[in-house]
């Protein structure tokens, strides 16, 4: 087998190819250059009759490692398996790494499909279902026996009719609770502007007072019917919980939790509030966790697709969100820097009137509000140098805005796809 011009026959997966012996080898020390040396026969397995190597592998991917010979730019089918054609190149004894840039990208983009396919697989699976499956015990105990139905009446409102009814009534307690909280913000609105007056950015009391700050009995009253409601719910829940740990891993359990605190702890500090009224705002402003808890209404409804992959797609780009703020922390501290000391040197020496801002807490408030195009119009630039900063930041805080757009965009595509092709491929089982 010498000579360049010499021809050698190879039978791949019962695909036969032609080529010379001086094209294999253009790469010495790969298992195809290794084919032109004399005791070749001998190694591998050679058919004297049709002088023909043959190997038992992919005929497609060897068609195009074979390209690689010829043109010494290796390319791969779209549709290939990255680990299938890692095991054929491995065979060859050809490096990935020699792979073009343009395959490369599009391997590297299939295999993080690939994983992100699997993480919607535990993300999918990462539900209450958890807990439902752990409810099941080998004893035979009358907790054992009536936990899962406890459970699934007080968590899964679809699981029965009682269940349905359970969770109707609970949303409207939860809906009472919020119309009760907004009742009561008017008496303490009432208390505050009798007392109080906002001059600029400080809070000046009033010499005449109201005697004490008073809520209506019947909202107090009210409200804790609807908060001893909810603590029975809580205990019940909580009690029955297959795992501790997992429940209050939820958010809305947690939310649940907290929101039995505020009317106890307003008849518990009812003395001190006659004696502080500003306390009865303090805990006025405790109570908006119950807002929070309207948030359980999402349980009452299957969650729709695009809510779901809204919420994984914040997730796979955390940290480009860290870093988002990062640049925003920075971009806010550097141009109210330079909106303060540029207010303040470029002012005209005729100018008498009081700056428009105290101090330069304000200036990087204002640089935020200008960063994210709000523009209040609160604080303006009355300077050359403050305008001009003014202009750079509104620029570079849309730039910060809109360019991670795209990154958000293409992740939620990728979740998109892996989703709708999941769902398919279920149906298609339960046909």
């Amino acid at each position: 087998m010498e000579g360049a011009k010499e021809k050698i026959i190879l039978n791949v997966g019962g695909v036969r190819y032609e080529t010379y012996s001086s094209t294999l080898e253009t790469f010495p020390g790969t298992k195809l250059c290794s084919l032109t040396e004399p005791h070749a026969p001998s190694i591998y397995d050679y058919d004297p009759t049709t002088k023909e190597f043959f190997f038992d592998r992919s005929a497609e991917i060897f068609s195009y490692v074979l390209n690689y010979y010829r043109t010494k730019h290796f390319h791969c089918p779209t549709d290939t398996c990255r680990s299938v054609l890692e095991e054929e190149l491995a065979f060859w004894e050809i490096s990935e790494t020699q792979l073009a840039s343009c395959c490369w990208l599009k391997l590297s983009n299939r295999e993080v499909q690939q994983e992100e396919f699997h993480l919607w697989d535990e993300n999918e699976q990462s539900d209450d279902q958890c807990l439902i499956v752990q409810t099941e015990r080998s004893d035979f105990s009358w907790q054992s026996r009536w936990q899962p139905k406890i459970w699934s009446t007080f968590e899964k409102p679809f699981s029965s009719f009682t269940a349905k009814c359970l969770a109707f009534v609970s949303l409207l307690f939860i809906v009472g609770i919020v119309i009760i909280f907004c009742e009561e913000t008017k008496a303490q609105f009432e208390f505050f502007t009798a007392n109080f007056t906002f001059v600029g950015y400080s809070e000046v009391s009033h010499d005449h007072r109201e005697p004490y700050y008073h809520q209506a009995a019947y909202l107090l009253h009210l409200e804790l019917f609807c908060a001893l409601c909810f603590t029975f719910e809580f205990s019940v829940r909580f009690c029955f919980c297959p795992d501790k740990k997992t429940f209050f891993r939820n958010p809305l359990n947690v939310v649940d939790f907290l929101s039995l605190f505020p009317v106890y702890l307003e008849l518990w500090l009812a003395g001190q509030i006659q004696r502080m009224p500003s306390l009865g705002l303090w805990l006025g402003s405790v109570h908006i966790v119950y807002l929070l808890k309207l948030l359980k209404i999402s349980k009452l409804i299957e969650t729709p697709l695009i809510l779901r992959l809204l919420c994984y797609t914040v997730r796979s780009v955390l940290r480009e969100i860290c870093i988002l703020l990062m640049i925003l922390a920075f971009e806010t501290l550097f141009f109210g820097s330079i909106f303060f000391y540029g207010e303040l040197l470029g002012s005209h020496p005729s100018y008498s009137g009081e700056p428009h801002f105290t101090d330069i807490l304000v200036c990087f408030w204002w640089a935020l509000i200008t960063l994210t195009t709000v523009g209040y119009g609160d604080i303006i630039p009355l300077t050359r140098a403050g305008q001009v900063t003014a202009a750079l930041a509104a620029v570079f805080g849309m730039l910060t805005i809109i360019l991670p757009i795209p990154i958000f965009l293409v992740k939620f595509k990728s979740y998109y796809d892996m989703a709708v092709f999941k769902q398919k491929l279920k149906r298609s089982k339960k046909q």
